[in-house]
């Protein structure tokens, strides 16, 4: 990243002329659309920009970023809506946060398809929501209506939410952080969801099939592994694992959303591994991304698939 692309950063969001109501990614430099920004984002966070930068630039791109988030408060729009500008170093081994404008606020309760989500924003990886999965938690919030659903990876439980607002009669969650999994009780809580239909599993997986089949059989299950989990997973060796247990778990008719979101892997992968683990498994379709996160080559980016049961 140089400072000699900002120019095509300052053009895009100063051709914005009003922020959504819900949260949404402003900019996807990730997609590999434009030069010289291809490890850049910015999203809207409920008054809240947040620069992610996933490489250390060059020297002089902070300080030019900085003159330029200066010239954005002078707009009328920012100045009106904007409450702080933060700026992520997701490269760096601390992932610093950097306020450049604004006051700060960690904790952050946001909107995404009329549900509420909790984010921290802080010194990590992550905030605690993905927004290039926004359509499929709403392809899972218009179809869980009396399903039993497994969410898999649950992280902070965002496909749980989706599922118990469209009416899941029960949603088992299974990840191994369970920080992770006391943020998505709070996500249930902020939506004002009935608790006794959720389970929280903080196991890992491998080693809790008895668990996992204990809650089941399973009208729907969710698999949103991590690419690579130091220790716990790695995707192109343990996917299959999950996969061959898919006909102990699954109901008559059931369906699985099966996720992928490793550039080097594509779509292929996983139906040919479903193909040969569950063969029972039919592919339906890939869902959409949502358009904010254009990838010049779309199997680089979220592949989200899904299967039905075929009997």
């Amino acid at each position: 990243m140089t400072p000699s692309a900002l120019p095509l950063l300052d053009q895009h969001l100063r051709q914005i002329d009003s922020f959504p109501s819900q949260v949404r990614r402003l900019f996807h430099g990730r997609g590999q659309c434009f030069t010289g920004l291809e490890h850049i984002t910015v999203d809207w966070l409920g008054g809240q920009i947040l620069i992610s930068l996933f490489k250390e630039p060059e020297a002089e791109f902070i300080p030019a970023l900085c003159e330029m988030v200066k010239s954005w408060i002078d707009i009328p729009l920012w100045k009106n809506n904007v409450k702080s500008v933060l700026l992520h170093h997701r490269s760096r081994p601390d992932c610093e946060l950097q306020v450049l404008w604004g006051t700060y606020t960690a904790q952050q309760s946001v909107i995404e398809n009329d549900l509420t989500f909790l984010l921290d924003l802080g010194n990590k990886q992550n905030n605690g929501l993905f927004l290039d999965m926004r359509f499929g938690r709403s392809w899972v919030k218009s179809n869980a209506q009396n399903k039993n659903v497994l969410n898999l990876f649950a992280y902070t439980c965002g496909f749980s939410v989706a599922a118990i607002a469209g009416g899941a009669k029960q949603v088992v969650n299974l990840d191994m952080a369970k920080a992770a999994l006391s943020k998505g009780r709070e996500n249930h809580r902020a939506n004002e969801h009935d608790l006794s239909r959720v389970k929280f599993l903080g196991h890992e997986l491998f080693k809790s099939w008895g668990k996992v089949r204990k809650f089941g059989p399973y009208d729907l299950v969710i698999i949103d592994p991590p690419s690579f989990q130091k220790g716990s997973f790695a995707l192109t060796k343990d996917y299959k694992k999950i996969l061959r247990r898919l006909p102990e778990l699954l109901s008559e008719h059931a369906q699985v959303l099966a996720c992928v979101n490793d550039p080097s892997v594509d779509s292929q992968f996983l139906i040919d591994e479903m193909a040969q683990q569950a063969p029972e498994m039919i592919f339906v379709e890939r869902l959409d991304n949502p358009p904010e996160f254009k990838d010049i080559n779309p199997e680089a980016s979220l592949k989200s698939l899904l299967f039905k049961r075929g009997v």
